[in-house]
């Protein structure tokens, strides 16, 4: 792919004309989602995981206004260290671009652009969705989920969301929610939610080959693949569910809303668990990248099947 604002890393396009396994990452986790130094420590990580098991990462940010896939270690430093980004989704692109600013794309800006890139496969924590506080508050994720045809690989919708709410906009979209080794919808910090996906498979190789049928068929939605957090690192509902409420009730009070809302809320629970709950953030980002490498492995033998 050649285009003017985009910058791909010389290792991501050697592996792109190879049809080697890639996996996007998303990089508002390290502009806007966890403190200095545990962002660049997750950034750091989040590539190693990828790279242990057998696949070439691409962290997807933007630096002075180019959309960059795949960063250096220095662009990374550089990128944690920044006092000023911008959180990109779909509508910030054109702002970023023409202010030649830094950013950190979000779920929805890292479909856009690995798509753009023909990166199928993308790791991140928790998705948006339609948000507790207001029922029009609505995360573009969740329309780039409908209209892009990536695996994305989370541990649910973030638990401060309104989950029995988003999982009805995937099922009105047609977007399949395939629960990896789980019957149930797992809820970010917590593996239980009481409600259901769409579809179990149980190895990389099952999703890999949902997703050749799935966009042979001709359907151009992304698949959403649930990745419950390890159980040693989960944090049960019932134990989240009033400190979540806490937190909610807090940025109502403040008059949080808009893309502050999601900062402020994860923050607050961090502060409210004494870390717990940025622990198992870590922990589940860590598992995701794991199963995405080993889906992204499974569909290099494919290469010439997924043509949309």
């Amino acid at each position: 792919m050649k285009h003017p604002n985009f910058t791909i890393a010389p290792e991501v396009r050697i592996a792109l004309d190879l049809g080697a396994p890639i996996v996007a990452l998303e990089s508002t986790v390290i502009t806007h989602g966890l403190p200095r130094p545990q962002n660049l420590e997750l950034a750091r990580d989040m590539e190693k995981q990828v790279r242990a098991f057998g696949a070439i990462p691409a962290t997807i940010a933007l630096l002075d206004g180019q959309i960059r896939i795949g960063l250096s270690d220095e662009e990374l430093v550089r990128l944690s260290d920044a006092d000023s980004t911008l959180k990109v989704s779909h509508r910030d692109f054109a702002t970023a671009i023409v202010k030649k600013a830094n950013g950190g794309t979000t779920v929805a800006g890292t479909m856009f652009a690995a798509n753009m890139a023909g990166i199928k496969v993308f790791a991140t924590g928790g998705i948006g969705g339609v948000h507790k506080e207001s029922s029009f508050d609505i995360s573009t994720d969740l329309r780039s989920l409908a209209e892009i045809p990536t695996i994305v690989v989370c541990a649910g919708a973030k638990a401060i969301l309104d989950l029995p709410a988003t999982l009805e906009y995937l099922e009105t979209m047609g977007v399949p929610i395939v629960g990896y080794q789980t019957d149930e919808f797992p809820a970010f910090y917590s593996r239980e939610s009481g409600l259901n996906v769409s579809v179990r498979l149980d190895s990389a190789k099952e999703i890999a080959e949902f997703a050749r049928v799935q966009w042979n068929l001709g359907m151009k939605s992304g698949i959403l693949v649930t990745n419950p957090i390890p159980e040693a690192d989960a944090i049960s509902a019932a134990k989240m569910e009033p400190i979540i409420a806490k937190a909610s009730a807090e940025a109502i009070e403040q008059g949080i809303h808009g893309q502050k809302l999601t900062p402020f809320l994860l923050g607050r629970i961090s502060e409210l668990t004494k870390g717990k709950s940025l622990k198992a953030n870590l922990a589940l980002l860590l598992n995701n990248a794991r199963l995405a490498a080993e889906i992204a492995g499974e569909m290099g033998s494919k290469k010439k099947s997924w043509a949309i």
